[in-house]
C-alpha cells in the first residue's frame, strides 16, 4: 500500500497518451481467459500500419502495466480482429506485435480475413511466415467469432466479438484517468501532511506569549486547510468508487470485469492509505497541539510569574526597609501602623502568588512537559510568601517588644520626674518640725508604694527580656533611665533618713537650716571624660581624683598594664623568631629531599647499568615523570631566606622579590596529572624499588613528588602565622602583600590545573590571554536565533557549565568526572562554546535573583543568563569581567 506514497505509480499514465488511447487501435476490455490471463484486443483499424512505433509501444506498454502482477505473470492473450482486412494487414500486425509487445504472451488469436481470396492467402502466408514472426507462443488462425468462443467464454468477450461483456472505451479511459488522478491526489496529500509534520517537529518553541499565540493560530489554520484537503480527497475517492460500481448498482445481474474489480481494489487501497495517513497525522497533530497549548500555558505562567515576582520583590524590599524599631512609644506606634498598611498592601500580590503556585501545580499534575521549569517557580513563590508572612510576624513581635520596652521606660521616667517633683515640692522650713517631718515621710512612703508598678524590673532581667531589640541607642537610653531611677531612689533614701531624724522627739530647739547639698534634686554628679583610645591616659587622669589608697591601687594597676604590653611584644617577637626558624629548617630539609630525588631517581634513569630495569613505557619520559623539578631545586638552592634569621621583617621582602620566580610551581602542577598517570603505569617496577633501596627512603617516589605541591601551601600558612605575630608592626603591610602574592600563586596553580583538563577546543588556549577566573555555574540561554527544537525539552532546565574567563575569551565547558584505573575521579572539561571578550556586554543584575547576571553577544542576539552559587561569587566575577571590558576600552582610547 505504500508504493503510491514512495515512488512513481507507473512509467506512463493515461493522461500522457490520451490521444493515442482514444484512437482505440488496442484495448484492454477486462476479459480473462480460462486460466485468468488478461485479454488485449486489436480491433479492426484501417490505419494500423500507419501508427508511429512510439505511439504503438506506449499504448501496448500502458495496457500491459494495468493488470495485477499475478494476472500479468500468467501471460497475455491477444486477439487480432482482421476479418475485413487483407492478409498484408494480418502480417503487419503480427510483425509489429512480435517486435514490440513488452509483456508475457500466452496465446495469439487471429480472426482471418473473411473474403475467400484473402483467407486463402492468409492460410498460405501463416504457414510460410510463421517463423518470421519470432513468437514463441501459438498463433491460432480463426475463421469466425464462433471459433473464438471455443477458446474463450462469451462472457469475457465484447459484443464486437460476439460476447456479452459490457465495454465502453470512453468510459474506460475516463475511469483510468480518474483512478490515476486520485492516486496522485493521495500521494500529494500525504506529502503535504508529511512536510507539515516535519515543519511542526522542527519548529522552535517561542519565548513569549504573543509569539506562541501567533504560532498556535498559524499551525491551527494550516491544519484546518489540510483537513479540508483530506476531506476533498476522500470525497473524490468515494465518488470514483461509486462510478466504477455503477453497473452493479444499476442492475443486480451485472458483474464487474476482473479489470474493474482491480480498479475497485486500487481505489479502496488508496482510500485506506488516505485513512491511515489521516489517522497518523491526527495522532501527531494531537501531540503537537497539546505541546503548543502547554507552551502557551507555560508562557502565560512565566509572564504572570515575572509580574508577581516583581511585585513580591518590591514587597520584600519595602519590608526590608522597615529596619527601624522605634526610639519612642509614638514612633513605635507609627511603625506598627505602617507595618499594618504594608501587610494589607501585600495581600493582593500574596494571593496572586498563591493562586499562581496552585495553577503551576495543576499544570504539573496534568503532565506538562516543562515540569522542571514550573516546579522551581512554584517553590519560589511559596517561599517568598512564607518569608513575607514570617518576616511580618517577626516585625510585629519586635515592634511589640519595642512598644512594651518604651512604655516601661516612659513609665519609669515619669515616675522619676514625679519623684523629683515631690522632693522639690516639700518645703524645707516645714520639714524642720516633728509634725512637718512626719507629714513629709508619709508622702514619701505613699509615693514609694507606686515604685513597683512604675519602675523598671531588675536591670539584668530587663536586658534579658529585651535583648533582641537592644540597639546601642536604646541600651544607652535604658541605662540612663536606670541610672536616673537609682539616683532618685538614693535621693529618697537620704531624704527619709533626714526626715526620720527630724521626726524623732527633740529635747532641744532645732535651728532651721538649709538641707545638705546632697539632698538637692538638682545636684548633678561630676562627670569624667575618657580620652578615646588611650586607657593608660584615662587611668592616670582618674588617679588624681581619688584618695591615697585608691591612688596606690591605680598606680599598681597601671604598672601591671604597661608590663603586660611589654611582655606581649616579647611574646610576639619570640613567635616570629620561632616561625622563621621553622621556615628555614623545613626549607633545608625540602632542598635536601629535592636533591636526593634528582640524584637518586632522575639521574639514575641515564645510568647505563640500570637501563635494563627501566620499563619500556618509561623510556625517554623523564621530563614527564619529574616535570621541572630540577628548576625548582635550583631556585630553592640559591634562596636567601637564611638572611631573615636576624631580621624577620625581611621575610616578606624575600617573597615579594622572588614572586615572579615562584611561577615555576604553576608549570610543575600543570604537568602533575601526566606524571601521576605515568607513575600508576610504571611505579611498581624494579627500577624504582632499587633506587629507593639505595636512598634508604621510607616513602616511595610518588610521595616525594607531592612535596612541591605541599610546599607552596606551607609558605601560605607560615606567612599567615607571621602576620598574626606582626600586627600593627612596621612590616605588616609587606607581610600582607606577600601573603596575597602566595594566595594568587596558589589560585593560579589551581586555575591552571583546571585549564589543562579542557578538551575539544580546537584553538590554542595559550593564545587566549591570562586565565583570570574559573568556576561552575547554572546557565540558561535566551537566543533570538538558535537550534532549539520542539523536541528539545531540556532547554527549560539550566545547563551545568564550567566557565573559564580569559582576557580575550570566555569559554563555556561541560564538566565530566571519570574514574581512572580505580583511582579517585579526575575532572575534564568538554568545550561547548566561546565568546570573544571584545564583543560581549554584561548586565550585572537580573530581576528575581541577586545571584544571576547576564552576558550577551552581538546586540543581545545571544544571551547567557548565569547563576552563581552566592552573591559574593557573582560580584567577584562581575568585577573581573568589568576590569577586562574597561581595559579594552582604555586600550581603544
Amino acid at each position: 500500500t505504500d508504493e503510491i506514497m514512495q515512488q512513481e505509480i507507473r512509467p506512463l499514465v493515461a493522461v500522457d497518451i490520451i490521444e493515442q488511447l482514444h484512437r482505440q487501435f488496442a484495448i484492454l476490455s477486462g476479459g480473462r481467459g480460462k486460466d485468468g490471463a488478461p485479454i488485449i484486443t486489436f480491433p479492426e483499424f484501417a490505419g494500423f500500419s500507419d501508427i508511429p512505433d512510439e505511439d504503438f509501444l506506449n499504448v501496448v506498454t500502458y495496457l500491459t502495466s494495468i493488470p495485477s502482477l499475478e494476472a500479468a505473470s500468467i501471460g497475455f492473450i491477444i486477439i487480432i480482429d482482421r476479418r475485413r482486412d487483407k492478409w498484408s494487414a494480418v502480417k503487419a500486425s503480427l510483425t509489429r506485435i512480435a517486435g514490440a509487445f513488452p509483456g508475457n504472451l500466452q496465446l495469439v488469436f487471429v480472426l482471418r480475413p473473411s473474403r475467400f481470396i484473402q483467407r486463402t492467402i492468409a492460410d498460405i502466408g501463416i504457414k510460410l511466415y510463421r517463423d518470421d514472426f519470432k513468437m514463441k507462443v501459438p498463433i491460432i488462425m480463426l475463421n469466425s467469432v464462433s471459433d473464438l468462443h471455443g477458446y474463450i467464454d462469451k462472457s469475457q468477450l465484447t459484443r464486437e466479438l460476439g460476447g456479452t461483456l459490457e465495454y465502453g472505451h470512453s468510459q474506460w479511459i475516463h475511469h483510468r484517468t480518474a483512478i490515476e488522478n486520485f492516486a496522485m491526489t493521495v500521494k500529494t496529500t500525504a506529502q503535504m501532511l508529511q512536510t507539515f509534520g516535519t515543519d511542526l517537529a522542527e519548529t522552535e518553541l517561542p519565548n513569549d506569549v504573543q509569539c506562541t499565540e501567533e504560532l498556535l493560530s498559524a499551525h491551527t489554520d494550516h491544519h484546518s486547510k489540510l483537513k479540508d484537503e483530506l476531506k476533498l480527497a476522500v470525497k473524490q475517492g468515494a465518488t470514483l468508487l461509486t462510478c466504477i460500481r455503477e453497473p452493479v448498482t444499476r442492475s443486480a445481474n451485472s458483474k464487474l470485469s476482473p479489470d474493474e474489480l482491480e480498479n475497485v481494489a486500487t481505489v479502496e487501497r488508496l482510500l485506506a492509505q488516505l485513512d491511515e495517513t489521516e489517522k497518523a497525522f491526527d495522532q501527531f497533530w494531537t501531540k503537537h497541539y497539546l505541546k503548543l497549548e502547554q507552551c502557551l500555558q507555560l508562557r502565560h505562567f512565566e509572564h504572570d510569574f515575572r509580574e508577581v515576582k516583581l511585585a513580591l520583590d518590591n514587597l520584600m524590599e519595602a519590608q526590608a526597609g522597615f529596619a527601624d524599631i522605634g526610639d519612642s512609644v509614638t514612633r513605635v506606634e507609627h511603625l506598627l501602623r505602617e507595618q499594618k498598611q504594608l501587610e494589607e498592601k501585600g495581600q493582593e500580590p500574596l494571593e496572586k502568588a498563591q493562586s499562581l503556585a496552585l495553577h503551576g501545580e495543576q499544570l504539573i499534575q496534568n503532565n506538562h512537559y516543562a515540569v522542571d521549569s514550573i516546579r522551581p517557580k512554584c517553590v519560589e513563590l511559596r517561599r517568598i510568601c512564607d518569608d513575607f508572612t514570617n518576616e511580618t510576624k517577626k516585625k510585629y513581635d519586635i515592634l511589640g517588644k519595642s512598644l512594651e520596652l518604651h512604655k516601661q521606660l516612659d513609665k519609669a521616667s515619669q515616675w522619676c520626674e514625679a519623684g523629683i517633683y515631690l522632693l522639690a515640692s516639700q518645703a524645707v522650713d516645714k520639714c524642720q518640725s516633728q509634725e512637718g517631718a512626719e507629714t513629709a515621710l508619709v508622702e514619701i512612703e505613699k509615693f514609694l508604694v507606686t515604685a513597683k508598678e512604675h519602675q523598671l524590673s531588675n536591670p539584668k532581667e530587663f536586658y534579658n527580656q529585651f535583648d533582641m531589640i537592644l540597639t546601642p541607642e536604646i541600651k544607652a537610653n535604658a541605662q540612663r533611665i536606670l541610672q536616673k531611677l537609682e539616683d532618685v531612689q538614693e535621693m529618697f533614701d537620704k531624704r527619709q533618713v533626714s526626715l526620720k531624724k527630724l521626726a524623732a522627739k527633740q529635747t532641744r530647739p532645732v535651728q532651721p537650716v538649709a538641707p545638705h547639698p546632697e539632698s538637692s534634686p538638682k545636684r548633678a554628679s561630676p562627670k569624667i571624660t575618657r580620652p578615646a583610645g588611650n586607657e593608660n591616659l584615662h587611668l592616670m587622669f582618674s588617679v588624681s581624683l581619688v584618695g591615697p589608697a585608691v591612688k596606690n591601687e591605680c598606680e599598681i594597676s597601671l604598672t601591671a598594664n604597661i608590663q603586660t604590653r611589654v611582655n606581649q611584644k616579647k611574646v610576639q617577637a619570640s613567635l616570629a623568631s620561632h616561625i622563621i626558624n621553622e621556615l628555614i629548617e623545613t626549607e633545608r630539609v625540602y632542598v635536601e629531599e629535592l636533591q636526593s630525588i634528582i640524584e637518586g631517581y632522575a639521574s639514575e634513569m641515564d645510568n647505563p647499568n640500570l637501563v635494563h630495569l627501566i620499563p619500556s613505557a618509561l623510556q625517554n619520559k623523564k621530563e614527564i615523570l619529574f616535570g621541572n623539578l630540577p628548576e625548582i631545586y635550583e631556585f630553592h638552592n640559591r634562596h636567601e631566606i637564611e638572611n631573615c634569621i636576624e631580621n624577620p621583617e625581611l621575610l616578606a621582602r624575600c617573597f615579594l622579590k622572588r614572586k615572579e620566580d615562584l611561577q615555576i610551581y604553576e608549570k610543575y602542577c600543570q604537568n602533575k596529572p601526566r606524571s601521576e598517570a605515568l607513575w600508576r603505569q610504571c611505579g611498581d617496577s624494579i627500577f624504582f624499588q632499587e633506587c629507593q633501596r639505595k636512598l634508604d627512603h621510607k616513602l616511595s617516589l610518588d610521595a616525594y613528588l607531592l612535596k612541591p605541591v605541599q610546599r607552596i601551601t606551607k609558605y601560605q600558612l607560615l606567612l599567615k602565622e607571621m602576620l598574626k605575630c606582626s600586627k600593627n608592626s612596621e612590616g605588616t603591610a609587606e607581610l600582607e602583600e606577600a601573603l596575597a602574592t602566595m594566595l594568587d600563586i596558589i589560585k593560579s596553580v589551581n586555575d591552571s590545573m583546571h585549564q589543562i583538563a579542557i578538551t575539544g577546543y580546537e584553538g590554542d588556549v595559550s593564545e587566549l590571554g591570562k586565565l583570570l577566573m574559573q568556576g561552575s555555574f547554572n546557565v540558561w540561554t535566551d537566543h533570538k536565533k538558535g537550534h532549539n527544537k520542539v523536541k528539545d525539552l531540556a532547554r527549560f532546565k539550566p545547563m551545568q557549565r564550567h566557565l573559564f574567563l580569559y582576557t580575550k575569551m570566555l569559554l563555556f565547558c561541560k564538566k565530566r568526572e571519570e574514574n581512572t584505573d580505580g583511582h579517585e575521579k579526575t575532572a575534564s572539561y568538554s568545550f561547548k562554546n566561546s565568546l570573544k571578550m571584545s564583543t560581549v556586554g554584561i548586565t550585572e543584575n537580573v530581576k528575581g535573583d541577586n545571584k544571576k547576571f547576564e552576558i550577551w553577544y552581538n546586540g543581545r542576539e545571544e544571551v547567557y543568563i548565569i547563576q552563581a552559587s552566592s552573591v559574593e561569587l557573582k560580584n567577584t566575577w562581575i568585577s573581573e569581567i568589568r576590569k577586562v571590558l574597561t581595559g579594552q576600552l582604555e586600550a581603544c582610547r
